[in-house]
């Protein structure tokens, strides 16, 4: 998900989120979105407005503020969950509409991006699931949804805070102090007939969420079991570092689920290049099967060069055999790059991709129209042809990278085209290259764990 930052609580807001100021937002329509649209949309240069229904009910709503365009309103309205009323910063509010669109990742944020969806709280999404064209959910243990009744439980202040003005606003620097006298501002501000204070929202408790519990970069590269200089830097490829939980002097912090999923992740993405790349007759890493067509092409070429040698007799001076092995492995090199090369090589390896996995599907089709004519409750996948296993090894060992994409747009049609569980098809896989692939069981078992989507491995406790 896209990590936006608002800047404020909107006064009506059924679901204030801590340390914000809360912004009067008199003037804005909320029970109306087209009107909502209208305040920014075609209102004048730098001023925009978007409405949209969503899918399972309900509604969002976007303008740029005209008073001051630097922020922009973003309306929620949920059927069950009431609204979310919320400031962002202009430039902001279109990535927040696709997460509310099209995320999948529920309504709420706290914390980093942990999310709920109206009835659990999960953490932030980063394990790509390519099975579902989404992220996996993960749910965070003993969560407790905290409420303004449960917080107003203490009485606040609401003398001590004031409703601020968006003519006149500009981002503090930090949460405000003395928060709970906004929100008992904010709570004696609510209308007659607004949502009940113990089903607002306002923040969530888990162990895991613990203060002193948050680890540093330090740990989050331990935990991901590498070089704490082979993490992202801080300054410079923050987005590249998982959603942290709180900001320090020192630097962000994360939770331990947090730091766990971003290094699955990070072992998702680099780890099948990884596991197979083999050593060079140059000595670099490179993919297994870039390495075997060198060597077999090194192989040819020098047999060729002696071949050569040998028909122009014996009278002229010859190159050693290590010469020759040298002279064939640099002249095999390119075209053995190009056989594999992604962007002008021999093979064509997108056209290499769909084939393969039009043959796999088209064995899954027949499999299930098999299981339909008989009948039958459910499909029993017969195993992948093994010519096309020996083609899988082909593509996977050249381009590793690309497995993961290779696996998941295979789970991703079964289940869209043919209603197969993309459990069921993992073990398909699973089951077809431990029976045919050249790969040794331990290494198809260590690259499936990497290349296939959440959902299609093995259910664990």
């Amino acid at each position: 998900m896209s990590l936006i930052h608002p800047v404020a609580n909107g006064l009506r807001t059924d679901h204030p989120i801590p340390g914000l100021a809360f912004i009067n937002d008199e003037r804005l329509p909320l029970d109306n979105p087209e009107a909502i649209e209208r305040t920014g949309r075609n209102q004048g240069e730098g001023l925009w407005g978007r409405t949209d229904p969503l899918p399972d009910g309900g509604w969002v709503a976007f303008t740029t503020e005209p008073k001051n365009r630097a922020f922009a309103w973003a309306v929620h309205h949920h059927p069950e969950h009431g609204r979310t009323v919320l400031l962002v910063r202009d430039a902001d509010w279109s990535s927040l509409h696709h997460d509310w669109m099209y995320g999948r990742n529920g309504f709420l944020y706290r914390h980093g991006g942990y999310w709920w969806d109206g009835s659990t709280w999960h953490r932030p999404s980063q394990v790509a699931d390519r099975a579902f064209e989404s992220y996996d959910a993960r749910p965070v243990r003993d969560a407790l949804t905290v409420t303004a009744a449960d917080l107003l439980a203490r009485p606040g202040t609401a003398g001590n805070a004031r409703v601020a003005k968006i003519a006149e606003f500009t981002v503090p620097e930090g949460p405000l102090p003395r928060w709970h006298d906004h929100l008992a501002l904010w709570a004696a501000s609510r209308r007659p007939g607004s949502r009940p204070l113990d089903r607002c929202v306002v923040d969530l408790l888990a162990p895991e969420l613990d203060p002193v519990e948050l680890v540093g970069r330090a740990a989050l590269a331990q935990i991901a079991e590498i070089d704490a200089q082979d993490l992202p830097h801080e300054k410079y490829g923050r987005k590249d570092l998982p959603p942290p939980q709180a900001e320090t002097e020192a630097g962000p912090l994360w939770s331990k689920p947090v730091a766990r999923d971003w290094a699955e992740q990070y072992h998702r993405v680099n780890g099948p290049e990884a596991l197979l790349s083999g050593r060079s007759a140059f000595g670099t890493d490179q993919p297994l099967g870039l390495v075997a067509d060198h060597n077999h092409l090194t192989k040819i070429i020098a047999d060729s060069l002696q071949d050569a040698e040998d028909r122009r007799g014996k009278s002229r001076l010859r190159p050693g055999a290590s010469q020759r092995e040298e002279l064939a492995a640099h002249l095999a090199w390119w075209p053995a790059v190009t056989l594999s090369d992604s962007t002008d090589g021999l093979i064509p390896l997108t056209a290499l991709r769909t084939t393969l996995v039009e043959a796999v599907i088209g064995g899954l089709a027949e499999d299930a129209a098999q299981a339909r004519e008989y009948q039958k409750a459910t499909v029993s996948l017969g195993d992948i042809r093994k010519d096309v296993v020996k083609l899988i090894d082909w593509y996977i060992l050249r381009a590793p990278a690309r497995t993961p994409a290779l696996f998941g747009e295979i789970c991703l049609t079964a289940r869209l085209n043919l209603g197969l569980d993309p459990r069921d098809v993992g073990a398909l896989l699973r089951r077809s290259l431990q029976l045919d692939s050249q790969l040794d069981g331990e290494t198809v078992d260590a690259l499936l764990d990497l290349a296939l989507p959440p959902s299609a491995t093995p259910a664990t406790d």
